[in-house]
């Protein structure tokens, strides 16, 4: 064993449970046998990737900061040819026609920092995020931390209509994946590390830190537990702390007060979440076809960013607010600030353009174009309903927040994100109910209509499989003694081998296992011996069972979930292990089997497949 490998925690340390209780009059047996002895829900290792998480966070608020100011740097040069860090649109430019040239700039630019640096810059980041999560144990290429922020400032400043939010995800969550690959962590930590990142990038671009964090939980970490979500948790209130000391602490889309809407318009705005969850079925699949188009051009893909620049430029030329982040017109869908024409025309100008660069395979995020084109068209529907049916009480306003936040439910399936992201970076409470709501309508019609998502479409392409579902270990739900095999022949170390086997030849049924545990004269469990052991013709007949014995029992207590059991086994490479009760003088209560623990399945499968009523009415009434 190598010293690196001496510092590397054990399998049978990392289960995904808590502690096996150990016996004392056990001890000696178990600490042979090795078994895990964690007493906590969590390790205080945990309190050290805390730790690096916070400075993580520090460090995703900077790098945020720097992303902006490289937008602006290249914003300012493209379209005002000036050396300013000055946080400017790219729709006040005097280029005229030329500014078609600008996008079809930074498209070059960016294949070719994708075909010599990184192809992983190309996109969004979330996908390749995830990929290397669920594939390669986190581990994101180090060059990836500066590619991707330079690659995203290029595409952006030179017109782009994607938002710095996927870029900084992506930059931060490589950030922390480097961290993790520079210290001594398991694959676990590391995946806490890059979500860290990513949640505190995300932070501190919008300022919404519990929106990062089930970002983090809903895209990423796919789990819940203590281990992940306090680490990261920690980098997105530090990143948060960050940014109210640079930025201040105001909503990054300024939105006028709005009232608390009835009942019939909150039923408006749900209707209005399932109609924009068919719209968000359509962007997906309207953006990955698009793609598959650029897939059979007769050209390297390094020239295809520069193609999709072309689009950029036109629709540009013609519609100067699509270039660029856009963030303000997200403010001014959900101030009311756009009469219908500029939404229709916004809409439909952003979309074209947003879905042809990304198809292209440039460098940007989806969720501010997302936010406008929803936004912009729940506004539109708001400002329809107030027309047709004014005593509803529909805000065109509150429409277009719940579009923009019900398109990025329906179209990424995170469903809690969308809805306290909306909320944190707007600060309306009374938009909440109507956002939980028209999210939700979404969600159901996206996950009915759906099968993938546009963070996973790609990958999934790829024959990657990405969870859609947390749910409870249901092993964790089951306990060893209500699982394993009861009726158990066991053998005494004084028996003589000879006699044991006329007994496995007898045919009886109960003497068909293929393990037995092996007892001593006091009835005390000393090991296990297999029946490929006992019927090999190398040991003699005379040989006692006690002799044969080559290691300590592998215990379980009866009260052991089957989660803690089946992690046992796995760290001890064996497919049984001997249940004995969790009290002294701990007799033999049976064997759990790898077979045992696929047959405790059943329930599950039975609570989910088989229906049926349990309540007659008619049955009721007559015995009352």
């Amino acid at each position: 064993m190598t010293p690196t490998d001496s510092q590397q925690p054990h399998l049978r340390d990392e289960s995904t449970t808590g502690a096996l209780p150990v016996a004392p009059a056990l001890g000696a047996s178990l600490d042979m046998a090795r078994m895990p002895r964690r007493t906590t829900l969590i390790e205080p290792r945990v309190l050290w990737i805390c730790a690096m998480a916070a400075l993580l966070g520090v460090a995703a608020a900077l790098i945020a900061r720097v992303l902006v100011a490289l937008i602006a740097l290249v914003t300012n040069l493209a379209f005002h040819g000036r050396w300013s860090f000055a946080d400017v649109a790219p729709a006040g430019h005097q280029l005229g026609p030329w500014v078609v040239l600008v996008p079809v700039a930074g498209g070059l630019i960016v294949g070719a920092m994708a075909r010599w640096g990184s192809r992983a810059i190309r996109g969004h980041g979330i996908p390749e995020a995830m990929e290397q999560v669920l594939l390669n144990e986190s581990k994101i290429p180090p060059r990836i931390t500066f590619l991707k922020p330079l690659s995203s400032a290029v595409a952006i400043g030179t017109g782009g209509p994607f938002g710095a939010e996927g870029p900084i995800i992506a930059t931060g969550g490589a950030l922390g994946s480097f961290i993790g690959q520079l210290l001594h962590v398991t694959g676990q930590e590391r995946k806490v590390l890059l979500a860290a990142g990513a949640a505190g990038g995300m932070t501190a671009i919008f300022g919404t830190p519990v929106a990062a964090v089930i970002l983090a939980v809903e895209l990423l970490l796919f789990e819940l537990r203590p281990r992940s979500l306090i680490p990261v948790a920690l980098a997105a209130v530090t990143a948060a702390g960050m940014r109210y000391a640079m930025l201040g602490s105001a909503p990054v889309f300024e939105m006028p007060a709005v009232a608390e809407p009835g009942m019939g318009a909150l039923a408006a705005y749900m209707a209005l979440g399932a109609a924009i969850g068919l719209v968000s079925v359509a962007v997906t699949r309207i953006v990955y076809g698009i793609e598959d188009a650029f897939e059979k051009l007769p050209v390297h893909w390094m020239w295809w960013p520069a193609i999709g620049g072309v689009a950029v430029g036109v629709v540009g030329y013609f519609a100067p607010a699509t270039l660029g982040v856009g963030y303000s017109n997200i403010e001014d869908i959900v101030s009311g600030h756009l009469a219908v024409g500029a939404l229709a025309f916004l809409c439909a100008m952003k979309f074209v353009s947003w879905s042809i660069a990304l198809g292209s395979g440039t460098s940007g995020g989806t969720l501010a174009p997302l936010f406008t084109i929803g936004g912009a068209l729940g506004a539109l529907a708001g400002f329809a309903l107030v027309a047709l049916a004014p005593g509803l009480g529909i805000d065109p306003r509150i429409a277009g927040l719940v579009g923009m936040a019900a398109i990025f439910a329906g179209a990424s399936r995170a469903l809690l994100t969308s809805v306290v992201f909306a909320f944190e970076t707007t600060q309306q409470p009374h938009g909440l109910l109507p956002l939980l709501g028209g999210c939700t309508a979404a969600y159901l019609v996206s996950a009915l209509t759906m099968r993938n998502t546009i963070m996973t479409e790609k990958i999934a392409r790829r024959g990657v499989r990405v969870p859609t579902e947390y749910a409870a270990d249901y092993l964790e739900q089951v306990a060893v003694g209500d699982a394993c095999s009861r009726e158990v022949v066991s053998l005494r170390t004084s028996d003589a081998l000879g006699d044991v086997r006329s007994l496995l030849n007898s045919g009886r049924g109960e003497y068909q296992h293929q393990g037995f545990p092996v007892l001593d004269d006091t009835g005390r469990v000393r090991g296990v011996v297999t029946r490929r052991s006992l019927l090999d013709p190398a040991h003699p007949n005379m040989r006692r069972i006690g002799e044969m014995l080559t290691r300590p029992p592998v215990l379980v207590h009866e009260d052991h979930s089957l989660r803690e059991a089946a992690d046992h086994m796995v760290a001890e490479n064996i497919g049984r292990v001997v249940v004995v009760g969790a009290q002294a003088p701990h007799p033999l209560l049976g064997i759990l089997t790898r077979g045992d623990i696929l047959s405790a399945h059943r329930r599950r499968l039975k609570e989910v497949h088989e229906s049926g009523r349990h309540i007659h009415l008619r049955r009721a009434r007559g015995e009352a």
